[in-house]
């Protein structure tokens, strides 16, 4: 690709752009006064201020409520080949001196200066996920220089498939895609992670196919869970489960209402030996944890692990009621002084509302917390400050009480 000079500006009102210059990567419609020039949607764009300061440059989406995701703060870089080389070479250098790179997240969209793009590496297969037009476009590239990076540290890319299949890429006036790019290969992938085997599904798994984000929180539960009772709920496709397993668990119940991700957590357990001692149920996490209540069931160690209830500002009050409801029946499930992990993958659930809620999950409980740890998601999901929307994950381990 052959970048020319960016002729179009996309000037915003007096007074905005409060978030970008706060170090935001965003610029939305309703920020911008004007466009001046010729920029059809996909196509870079000057960012000035309204007094024609130069705030550097980004992709211009007309169609989108985020009008600019921006690409560098400096008004003359060129952002051709070798621009979007360096910017794989950053990213995947900090995985390198900050996780184990079996598997990890290579690129974090925002937060690796990439804006509107996720890859996911699983073994020696990556899998894309492309979020914005302006990146969809620079996509070939990118993935051409990431599989150049990786064979120079030995790692030979087996194959690349695409989950574009969100339905915000309607929003942005893209089509959803789901596919290789280039040739076809098995998209069942075998993984481990700390010290856990899994078969992949890169093709028809949730997401891109597997939850990278919480790989050390999963490790933390471990240490909780040596000759326990374990149950996990939401296990998708078993992971906690499977680490409780490993760490040596008296007996593990994991819960999920997809009878496929249960499927391929019952494949996953064999894959590690560990079906005599970890077995999986297929229903609805709400219903269950009510029956296993009347049943006067108790377990030693309870894990929340559920998707996100809400995916937007507006339905930010249901999502309150279902954290609470949950944590108030995985709570009471606890026996005195046993753990229960909990968290909330959506940030809109902000870490002082989810802090409230599980307040009032305690008190209508009547239980008592003891925190033992917090923590976000793994550091190939870095968090970018001032980009909020890569702080996601909120993940707290407490020992619960019964109330002294």
């Amino acid at each position: 690709m052959e970048q020319k000079h960016v002729q179009a500006a996309v000037v915003l009102k007096k007074g905005e752009g409060r978030s970008l210059k706060a170090g935001g990567a965003w610029i939305y419609d309703n920020e911008i006064s004007q466009i001046r020039g010729e920029a059809r949607d996909g196509d870079l764009v000057r960012v000035e201020d309204f007094d024609g300061y130069v705030m550097g440059q980004g992709f211009l989406n007309t169609r989108s409520k985020i009008a600019v995701r921006m690409m560098t703060r400096k008004k003359d870089a060129v952002i051709d080949e070798a621009f979007l080389e360096q910017r794989v070479r950053d990213a995947w250098n900090y995985r390198k001196e900050t996780v184990d790179t079996g598997s990890c997240r290579v690129i974090f969209g925002e937060a690796d200066f990439l804006p509107g793009l996720v890859v996911d590496k699983f073994s020696d297969v990556l899998v894309v996920e492309s979020l914005a037009l302006g990146i969809d476009r620079m996509k070939p590239v990118i993935l051409e220089k990431l599989v150049q990076v990786l064979k120079e540290d030995g790692i030979t890319v087996r194959g690349i498939y695409e989950r574009s299949d969100a339905k915000v890429r309607l929003q942005e006036g893209m089509e959803r895609f789901k596919g290789f790019i280039g040739p076809e290969f098995d998209t069942k992938v075998e993984i481990q992670e700390n010290g856990v085997r899994y078969l992949v599904d890169v093709k028809d798994g949730q997401k891109t196919g597997f939850f990278l984000d919480q790989k050390y929180n999963r490790l933390a539960v471990q240490r909780l869970c040596r000759g326990k009772r374990v149950l996990d709920c939401f296990t998708h496709t078993g992971s906690f489960a499977l680490n409780a397993g490993i760490a040596g668990a008296e007996s593990v119940l994991g819960v999920d209402a997809s009878e496929l991700g249960v499927e391929q957590a019952r494949e996953n357990a064999r894959l590690n030996g560990l079906e005599d001692r970890v077995q999986f149920v297929c229903a609805d996490v709400f219903d269950l944890l009510p029956e296993l209540e009347k049943k006067g069931e108790s377990f030693d160690v309870v894990i929340l692990d559920p998707p996100a209830f809400t995916k937007s500002r507006s339905s930010v009050k249901n999502a309150v009621k279902g954290y609470r409801e949950i944590n108030i029946r995985g709570m009471k499930l606890v026996r005195d002084g046993g753990y229960l992990a909990t968290c909330s993958c959506s940030h809109f659930m902000d870490p002082e509302l989810f802090a409230k809620t599980l307040r009032e999950a305690a008190a209508g409980a009547h239980k008592r917390l003891r925190q033992v740890e917090y923590r976000t998601q793994a550091a190939d999901h870095p968090i970018l400050w001032a980009a909020d929307a890569s702080y996601y994950l909120k993940f707290y381990i407490f020992q619960v009480c019964e109330e002294k």
